[in-house]
């Protein structure tokens, strides 16, 4: 490698190290906002931690077989179809997980989900309604919703 390139590389490696938070580089720091966070609210940390890491590799698996079969000649066979199913399988364990550490209902998440794209969409996916979203699409909806189940307990 060049001395350019490793200077570059080397400058780069410091502002990374900059734009990062405290807990993305420190233990302590990390442990002490995780327990901020299981004291402050509903959340458990460790478990919500698990579950993101989890639907983060294993939704991966599952690209990665399909990347294959479109573009690199892998075979669409009752294989690999059974294959995408363990890894499908695996991302729904990892989603109930989230679910549990978010103390979520799995099925009003799903509904909830249901009624925002029924919002967005109607009866029919539109490509324009999908790509210039109304104010509030999504995080109004949900922000909204979220307020008023508050309210009503």
């Amino acid at each position: 490698m060049s001395d350019e390139a490793r200077e570059f590389l080397n400058s780069y490696g410091d502002f990374v190290t900059k734009v990062t938070s405290e807990p993305s580089l420190d233990q302590s720091s990390l442990d002490a906002r995780m327990k901020e966070i299981d004291s402050s609210s509903p959340i458990e940390s460790a478990r919500l931690l698990t579950a993101a890491l989890g639907l983060g590799s294993e939704t991966g698996e599952f690209v990665e077989i399909v990347k294959k079969m479109f573009l690199q000649g892998k075979p669409a066979s009752e294989d690999n179809i059974f294959h995408m199913k363990r890894e499908l399988g695996d991302i729904m364990w990892y989603w109930a997980t989230a679910c549990m550490a978010l103390k979520l209902d799995p099925y009003e998440v799903i509904k909830e989900n249901q009624d925002k794209l029924e919002a967005r969409y109607g009866e029919k996916f539109e490509v324009d309604r999908s790509e210039h979203r109304k104010d509030g699409d999504c995080n109004g909806i949900a922000i909204t919703k979220l307020n008023s189940s508050k309210a009503s307990k």
